[in-house]
């Protein structure tokens, strides 16, 4: 009982270091999200509530790991664009094997919302992709391909490949996983 109630004052604790840590910082944020946004206040908010959850749940469960909490909500704030900034690039563009991914990185990642140091950050990102996309074997390369460049559903992998459903699921999976 004793241990529930401590652990109880110091997710209090924890939470009001966030909340003041919060509030301290967040016009300053509002305004570096709007600024990545380009003035749209929807992307902005949505950064911002995504930084707000993640950095309150890294609190809660990493409390000693933060030196500094204000500094730590801006570190917070930019993985979110990134990530946001990785997933319109993944969900927006194809691969191409006849592009030179060395000579024309620019074209690929010519995306509006980033800098030219988030660009180079997503150029190794997609180049590390593509080497580790070109290592495996074919039958995996062909899946990579109608999975996440194609964007074909399961029913119609497993179609074309012979296959069943839930082998297709595992294969996709376990192509993840080579991947990460």
């Amino acid at each position: 009982m004793e241990g529930s109630i401590r652990a109880g004052v110091q997710v209090a604790v924890i939470d009001q270091l966030f909340e003041a840590s919060w509030r301290a910082v967040y016009p300053e944020l509002k305004r570096r999200a709007r600024h990545r946004a380009k003035g749209n206040m929807e992307h902005a908010q949505e950064w911002l509530s995504a930084t707000a959850i993640k950095a309150l749940l890294f609190f809660r469960r990493s409390p000693e790991r933060i030196r500094d909490p204000q500094g730590f909500l801006f570190l917070v704030l930019d993985h979110v664009f990134f990530d946001s900034c990785r997933r319109t690039l993944r969900e927006g563009r194809f691969f191409d094997h006849s592009i030179d991914l060395e000579q024309d990185h620019q074209a690929i990642l010519a995306a509006p919302c980033v800098s030219v140091l988030e660009q180079t950050e997503l150029f190794e990102r997609l180049t590390q992709v593509h080497r580790v996309v070109a290592k495996l074997p074919l039958t995996q390369q062909r899946l990579f391909e109608m999975k996440f460049v194609e964007d074909l559903p399961y029913p119609e992998i497993a179609a074309v490949l012979g296959i069943t459903l839930p082998l297709v699921r595992k294969r996709v999976q376990m192509l993840r996983a080579a991947l990460r």
